[in-house]
């Protein structure tokens, strides 16, 4: 089945994003959808990991949410490149929408590019609560 992306619901999201983590409003971030075969490709080159992935996320200039007393810095983000063939199948053996997963790959997507990362227990943890509270808040916003 073809995949339906909301392209005017993917920018308000990413957006809505940014702007939780106070990043720059002329910050550039690109959000690519690609099929299949294209994300293997990506995923072998880049991560040399075989098959299909969710999410690739491409850093740039390695920004970072500011603290509190710091202005945020203009920039490029960069890249992240979702699979909505490989979101639709999670979706489906998560039990929720393929719109929701999507929102799920992009946030983390965002998160690989300000330099949050999970490959340690304790980045794991602050990433992906980080995710959930990020989804959250989006959720609640998009119902209003």
């Amino acid at each position: 089945t073809e995949a339906e992306i909301d392209i005017d619901s993917i920018q308000e999201q990413a957006r809505f994003i940014l702007d939780r983590l106070r990043i720059h409003p002329g910050a550039e971030l690109s959000v690519v959808f690609v099929d299949v075969a294209t994300m293997t490709d990506l995923h072998e080159r880049w991560m040399d990991e075989p098959g299909p992935t969710d999410v690739l996320s491409f850093p740039m200039d390695e920004l970072t949410p500011p603290r509190d007393d710091e202005e945020p810095p203009e920039g490029l983000l960069g890249d992240v490149v979702i699979c909505p063939e490989v979101a639709q199948r999670q979706a489906v053996q998560a039990g929720h929408d393929e719109r929701l997963e999507v929102g799920v790959l992009l946030t983390h997507g965002i998160l690989h590019l300000l330099g949050y990362d999970h490959a340690e227990p304790d980045d794991e943890r602050l990433m992906f609560g980080l995710q959930r509270r990020l989804l959250g808040e989006w959720q609640t916003e998009d119902a209003s």
